[in-house]
């Protein structure tokens, strides 16, 4: 028996929201159906965000009493980069973080997920808010911006100096790709992406490690990528592909072994699911299978991004992919 629970990003279903497909009543209704937790966003999906109307708060308390959602983490923007001319200062930032803290504890969530480049300057003097509202603050450790990352390790810094259960981590599963999404791949080759970087970024892939790893030498050096596949780099679409290849990344599961304390959410990153059940990219049983042995209790929340892949003239078959996820995520937590 596994304490590991299931809840769904509201990322997941932003088409279904932005073209009137689902109301919120609905998608409450459905993440009921599904047994899920919801993960919000409320930027999106809550207007005038952090300081809503009253008519909307209210709206918000009649779903909730409806409906009775497990209400697991509201996902929170502090966005530096509000103005044209320049960026915000660090009280503007500290100031916009406790108004999103009040916002959640105020909407009934007992977490936020600050967006991966938040300034780790800003936690400490937000940390009693935190804790006066019971608000779990979690950076997102998201593919291309991983441990690695400089604006990571510094609020790691941050972490583990506060060392309170008021400061955590959401891991993006995108960090445990085994392959390059597929969807992707399909997506550039319409545009006319070289197969030959293709073929490149695949065999990365294939070797057991990712492109972020693989180009880490040449970017010491100053060069973007290596000089062989520069060579198949003819259009920007090629220049693209082989750009954005690095934000999937094959880190082992073991990566968490020392930051476990501190992970208080999962992303369960989704691009594809098969027909077979599974994720392309992401090997979710042998990764649920770690978490149980690691004693991880929290909630593994699906998020598909493979919606900014569709193919033109294609439908956004994200309920379909959520779905699919969900049943997978049921079937494997059930399973231990």
């Amino acid at each position: 028996m596994s304490d590991i629970k299931r809840a769904v990003s509201m990322y997941s279903l932003q088409d279904q929201y932005a073209r009137k497909k689902m109301t919120l009543s609905d998608i409450f209704e459905y993440l009921n159906d599904l047994d899920a937790g919801l993960e919000f966003i409320s930027d999106q999906m809550l207007k005038g965000t952090p300081e809503p109307s009253e008519e909307s708060l209210a709206e918000w308390d009649r779903l909730v009493e409806q409906y009775k959602p497990d209400l697991v983490c509201n996902d929170i923007f502090i966005n530096t980069c509000l103005y044209k001319n320049r960026t915000l200062t660090k009280k503007e930032s500290v100031d916009l973080l406790i108004k999103e803290i009040k916002l959640a504890h105020r909407l009934g969530f007992k977490m936020v997920r600050l967006v991966s480049n938040t300034p780790a300057n800003i936690i400490e003097p937000a940390l009693p808010y935190a804790e006066k509202y019971d608000v779990v603050l979690t950076l997102e450790i998201h593919a291309g911006m991983s441990f690695d990352s400089p604006l990571t390790m510094e609020f790691i810094e941050v972490m583990k100096k506060l060392n309170s259960p008021y400061v955590g981590l959401t891991v993006d599963t995108g960090i445990f790709c085994r392959r390059h999404p597929r969807v992707s791949t399909n997506y550039f080759r319409d545009l006319g992406t070289n197969e030959e970087v293709i073929s490149y970024i695949d065999h990365i892939f294939a070797s057991g490690t990712d492109p972020k790893q693989f180009f880490a030498g040449v970017r010491s050096e100053g060069k973007q990528f290596p000089e062989e596949l520069s060579l198949f780099l003819k259009t920007q679409n090629d220049f693209e592909y082989a750009l954005f290849a690095d934000g999937y990344e094959m880190s082992p599961f073991t990566i968490l072994d020392e930051y476990m304390p501190y992970v208080k959410h999962i992303h369960g990153k989704i691009y594809e699911m098969t027909e077979e059940g599974v994720e392309y990219s992401i090997p979710f049983d042998e990764l649920i299978k770690y978490l149980h042995k690691a004693g991880y209790n929290g909630y593994i929340a699906t998020e598909y991004e493979g919606n900014r892949f569709t193919l033109p003239d294609m439908p956004i078959l994200d309920k379909e992919n959520v779905t699919a996820h969900q049943k997978m995520l049921k079937k494997y937590i059930d399973e231990l």
